[in-house]
């Protein structure tokens, strides 16, 4: 459980102190947070938000850096109380460590940077005035050679043991033609002990064949052709080494 023991000293020190907010902060007492925690220098802006979270341009020193902020209370995480700053705080942990993990094996995810509580840093994908599109967003590029390149990142995430659940076109950034996974958040670590390797297995199936679907239907409609069960079976051949994969499983 992330709550016993707690997550990190200073959420401790918050909630038992009476200091932890029971409202979502500002956005100034975001940017606060942001940068007497050393995640950043200086927040530009906020460039995204998703279910969970929200994601600003910042500054260290001279580098442009993403912050991606987990909400605490306007979010559709179901923890009541003070407690939800650890639980929230336990997700981006979570995701600091899939990012990690992935960038470390060459896997083209933005680089991690630091974590604090329920925030991290991470390499910045775009320019100071506009963040890399989505994949659903690109124009002006060649479909029939991005495609080619986006398969190869998926497969080159999963060689890594990381396995995407919510794999689509929302999920994906374009920069210079270069796909970038984001949100890796929602993955699974198909080497990761406490559960039998047949079923982690059974899972990233799973979740390699709707996010091969997800990616036919995208580009099918930009007039590229990929077929999604051989894109599963191409694969399904790098996480062979973490258990049994194939169609009768």
């Amino acid at each position: 459980m992330p709550n016993d023991p707690y997550l990190d000293a200073s959420v401790r020190w918050k909630i038992q102190s009476g200091h932890a907010l029971l409202r979502e902060p500002r956005y100034r007492e975001v940017v606060e947070f942001v940068t007497e925690s050393g995640l950043a220098t200086e927040v530009l802006r906020l460039i995204g938000s998703g279910k969970e979270a929200d994601v600003y341009l910042a500054r260290d020193g001279a580098t442009l850096v993403a912050v991606k902020v987990y909400r605490t209370y306007r979010t559709a995480n179901q923890v009541h109380r003070t407690m939800k700053l650890d639980a929230i705080g336990h997700l981006a942990s979570w995701e600091f460590e899939l990012l990690t993990y992935a960038w470390s094996d060459g896997a083209p995810v933005p680089r991690p940077l630091k974590r604090e509580e329920h925030a991290f840093a991470m390499q910045y994908v775009g320019t100071v005035d506009h963040p890399a599109p989505r994949l659903k967003d690109v124009a002006g590029i060649d479909m029939e050679t991005l495609a080619p390149r986006v398969v190869a990142a998926v497969e080159r995430l999963v060689e890594a043991g990381v396995v995407h659940t919510d794999l689509s076109p929302y999920n994906i950034l374009v920069d210079r033609q270069t796909p970038w996974i984001i949100d890796v958040g929602k993955c699974l670590r198909v080497d990761r002990l406490g559960a039998p390797p047949w079923l982690k297995v059974h899972q990233a199936r799973e979740a390699l064949t709707a996010g091969a679907q997800h990616l036919a239907r995208f580009f099918a409609g930009r007039g590229v052709r990929l077929d999604a069960a051989s894109l599963v079976e191409r694969w399904g051949h790098s996480i062979e080494r973490f258990g049994r994969f194939s169609s009768a499983a």
